[in-house]
């Protein structure tokens, strides 16, 4: 059976769950190795990327309770300090 996107973003909820932190720049490299490249690509600035596919069945999944932080470059859980939205400064 091959691995799907949906396979990836559950992978990385679970990470979530387990790291608190999901750190972009550490988890494209983890998928990369673990799942192979057709889940990265290198983006316009030249830097491995999640795909766009993982990225969005990662967003359903987790319905609205991640938050990714622009600064940090980094998904982690909603808190009750958080602005609407999916994105925080």
């Amino acid at each position: 059976m091959s691995t799907t996107p949906i396979d990836v973003a559950e992978w990385m909820l679970e990470e979530l769950k387990r790291v608190d932190y999901l750190y972009q720049e550490t988890v494209v490299c983890e998928i990369s190795s673990k799942f192979g490249d057709e889940f990265t690509y290198l983006n316009d600035n030249g830097n491995l990327a999640i795909s766009k596919k993982v990225l969005s069945a990662f967003k359903k999944l987790n319905d609205g309770e991640v938050v990714w932080e622009r600064g940090e470059k980094a998904w982690r859980f909603r808190q009750s300090y958080d602005s609407a939205g999916r994105q925080q400064e």
